[in-house]
């Protein structure tokens, strides 16, 4: 199945290549019916692989096909990052989580191949290794201050 997966993500990354603004508009049961798969595989992976994580917000509506929107957030700007900061990250975040923000912050040439992989170093498990509870918050913490710190830039 997750071959099916990711051969839906790749279509749905092409079809943002043709978009100037960022925006691509899918219907989830025409998408289903030419992959000859399941609405709920469609859902699938809008929930997996087009999360605010990853740079991307989904809006959908019930009925009608399913209509779906999806914008792929440009992080050009102070209040996009304030907004990944206060309302994405929040007070905790898992490791992989935060390696999709890296991600998309490395993909939107945000940060350098270097910085990204300081970055996933610095919020790893092995780095965190001697904190026993609350890993997750203090991750939350070191990345909103790196963060911080390209804001300054």
């Amino acid at each position: 199945m997750s071959g099916l997966s990711n051969i839906i993500e790749e279509f749905i990354m092409e079809l943002f290549q043709g978009t100037e603004d960022g925006v691509v508009e899918i219907q989830r049961n025409e998408l289903a019916e030419y992959f000859d798969c399941a609405p709920s595989q469609i859902n699938y992976v809008l929930t997996t692989r087009f999360t605010p994580y990853k740079g991307y917000y989904v809006e959908s509506r019930r009925g009608g096909g399913g209509y779906i929107k999806i914008v792929k957030v440009e992080f050009d700007t102070e209040e996009t990052i304030n907004e990944l900061i206060v309302n994405t990250i929040g007070n905790s975040i898992t490791k992989n989580k935060a390696y999709s923000i890296i991600d998309s912050l490395l993909e939107e040439d945000i940060i350098t191949e270097r910085e990204a992989y300081l970055m996933k170093v610095a919020l790893g498990d092995r780095s965190l290794a001697c904190v026993t509870g609350n890993r997750n918050e203090l991750r939350a913490d070191i990345l909103k201050n790196m963060l911080l710190i390209l804001l300054k830039e």
